[in-house]
């Protein structure tokens, strides 16, 4: 059986799509069911586009607009900004793979059936939602709207049934479960992907990039501190350089 067109041609095919579970779940997920898209298609034609949004946008919103928190700026190096947005991106698509066998899993214990094609669709689809937010990285600031992306459980919630033929009075534990689990993994994710971030950083700061970053204190003045050079500004306006020399 040939493929329903939606995914025919790359641009508008992921655009309508993206639209319709969006905007018309209801009637979209029917449509979806009725389509035998491979895993491999659908993650090259229509996840791996959507999932890019969210750290390219991260690239851009770092390297445009610094981060400040408790009195304290933060610009990464563009090589950081780019690194952490290319493991973002890769534990993604694991992230994506694991949660589909989790719902495949589970589905078969809540009257559902053992489709993992049918399952990694409706993961993919439901995360339409949360990929597509993550373009408000360009944004740092607007971090809140992130929000929006819980809208995918919803998404899911209402693919369960024709997708994996959970029955409807079954859905919303299904959906929980599965999200909890989800949750667990991302959780893991984030940890890794932390901790790779992290080590990466170090790295980066004693190869003396040009990471930036200013503590603000307040009446006392400031510290700006860019790759090997410290630059104190007292409250008077009076400011003191402070360059580590390079090992030799």
């Amino acid at each position: 059986m040939e493929d329903r067109p939606s995914l025919q041609s790359a641009g508008t095919g992921i655009v309508e799509r993206a639209k319709a579970i969006l905007l018309q779940p209801k009637t979209e997920w029917p449509r979806i069911a009725g389509e035998t898209t491979e895993p491999a298609k659908v993650l090259t034609s229509y996840a791996i586009p959507l999932i890019a949004i969210g750290p390219i946008a991260s690239i851009i919103g770092s390297q445009l607009f610094a981060t400040s928190f408790m009195g304290v700026t933060y610009r990464p190096s563009l090589t950081l900004a780019v690194s952490t947005a290319v493991i973002s991106f890769v534990l993604s698509i694991v992230s994506l793979f694991v949660v589909s066998f989790v719902a495949n899993f589970l589905s078969p214990k809540f009257a559902g059936k053992d489709d993992f094609p049918s399952a990694f669709r409706l993961v993919a689809y439901s995360m339409t939602a949360a990929w597509v937010v993550g373009i408000i990285s360009l944004i740092p600031a607007l971090a809140i709207l992130g929000l929006l992306a819980l809208y995918s459980l919803y998404l899911f919630y209402l693919g369960a049934t024709p997708m994996m033929g959970v029955p409807q009075d079954k859905t919303a534990v299904y959906t929980v479960i599965t999200v909890v689990v989800a949750i667990v993994v991302n959780i893991v994710v984030a940890a890794v992907a932390g901790a790779i971030v992290a080590t990466m950083g170090i790295a980066s700061g004693a190869g003396a990039t040009a990471d930036i970053a200013t503590v603000d204190m307040g009446d006392l003045g400031k510290v700006e501190i860019n790759g090997d050079t410290a630059t104190i500004t007292t409250a008077d306006g009076q400011e003191v350089e402070v360059t580590v020399p390079d090992e030799e």
